[in-house]
């Protein structure tokens, strides 16, 4: 028994303001492309069913592009394995937070596809001796005690289930906006579950033996740095996962990324004059695997009096600028040079970083999503500002 296990395909995500020949925002081209790639990968497998673990969608009323796209997508999986069940559930980003606001999920039923969007639902493959326990995250993290443990005599035991495992990650953490009360792990390992499929956490992690984040298939997060970060540490690649129930054995399947994701090493600016800065940041981006052309980049510029910064090559920037997808390059005070917003002593938060935090706070109509207000709010600021990232 092979499963295909994938998770938070945010079909419809949008970044910065590059759009295709056919006028899609690039990287919600990139994140589609992402998806077929997957598609192709899963068909070539064969597995004996396909999991999708939340999150199919970037927002509760997707594109129509995105819309159409998944709905091939789904079909091409049903048509090529029409003997495995695909199982999907709905995870925070297309859980509508107003129970009068549909769910489009429900779409893709007519495919033959089994959903839960709302309410766990224990599905059973007795031909195949499965056994699904479909958890939505509206369940999981609902008023109602859910009852995790496996039931029925089919050998092979799955739970399906998106939300955050406790103590994976600390408070704070880049991934943690939609919050609840977070999965007990000792509970999952307790239970003789024979695999695991979680979905939220954006990088491939294996929280236990047989329980497994599988990751997304671009870099979508709230904090890209910071999701970037987390998948060089964990040694984990973009993709999703295919685990055999029989040995236990989970294999990454990588899938291949639209355009790199480079984080420079960062640049110490104290005592070099603005001719040596300029000389590094050119030195950074000729390092970017493949060229920064159409990358996505981040250069730290740390311990650059304002003075100094002023005085680098902005003509040059804007000209780098133009030719990545988004090149971001902050700069960073000596610590010496002023206080947090509150007075407190230390570093000055930057302008990007000051905005962020009002940002996330601000109130918001229910149909807005919170990442994309952020995002659109700094990637604003950056287009419009080329003078130092701090505050004043």
């Amino acid at each position: 028994m092979k499963l295909a296990h994938l998770a938070d395909l945010h079909l419809g995500f949008r970044q910065y303001y590059r759009q295709t020949a056919a006028g899609i925002n690039q990287r919600e081209a990139d994140v589609a492309n992402a998806f077929r790639a997957a598609v192709d990968g899963v068909i070539a497998a064969r597995p004996d069913a396909i999991l999708i673990a939340g999150d199919l969608f970037h927002a509760v009323r997707p594109t129509n592009f995105s819309i159409v796209f998944a709905y091939r997508q789904l079909q091409r999986l049903r048509e090529a394995l029409p003997e495995a069940p695909i199982i999907a559930i709905a995870g925070n980003h297309d859980t509508p937070r107003s129970s009068e606001t549909g769910s489009i999920l429900r779409l893709y039923e007519e495919l033959g596809i089994h959903l839960a969007a709302e309410e766990p639902r224990r599905l059973v493959f007795a031909d195949l001796g499965l056994s699904v326990l479909a958890v939505p995250y509206a369940a999981a993290y609902g008023p109602e005690k859910l009852d995790y443990r496996p039931m029925g005599a089919e050998p092979n035991q799955v739970l399906l289930i998106h939300g955050e495992v406790q103590g994976l990650l600390p408070p704070g953490h880049w991934s943690l906006e939609y919050r609840g009360p977070p999965l007990d792990p000792h509970l999952l390992r307790r239970e003789k579950w024979s695999y695991v499929a979680l979905g939220n956490y954006h990088v491939q992690h294996e929280v236990a033996p047989r329980i497994w984040y599988a990751g997304s298939l671009d870099f979508i997060g709230p904090d890209l740095w910071g999701e970037l970060h987390d998948q060089q540490v964990r040694g984990a690649a973009k993709g999703w996962l295919l685990a055999d129930l029989a040995t236990g054995k989970v294999t990454p399947q990588p899938v291949p990324p639209a355009r790199v994701v480079y984080d420079a090493k960062p640049i110490d600016a104290e005592g070099l004059s603005p001719a040596e800065i300029d000389r590094l940041i050119g030195e950074r981006l000729a390092k970017v695997p493949g060229g920064y052309e159409d990358a996505i980049v981040r250069i730290r510029v740390r311990d650059i009096p304002r003075h100094v910064s002023r005085e680098l090559d902005h003509a040059a920037l804007r000209q780098y600028k133009a030719a990545a997808l988004h090149l971001q390059v902050a700069f960073y005070p000596p610590e010496s040079s002023g206080s947090v917003a509150s007075g407190a002593p230390g570093r000055r938060q930057t302008l990007p970083e000051l905005v962020s935090e009002f940002l996330k706070r601000r109130p918001l109509p229910e149909r807005l999503s919170r990442d994309r207000f952020v995002a659109l709010g700094l990637e604003l600021l950056e287009a419009g500002d080329d003078t130092p990232n701090e505050a004043a």
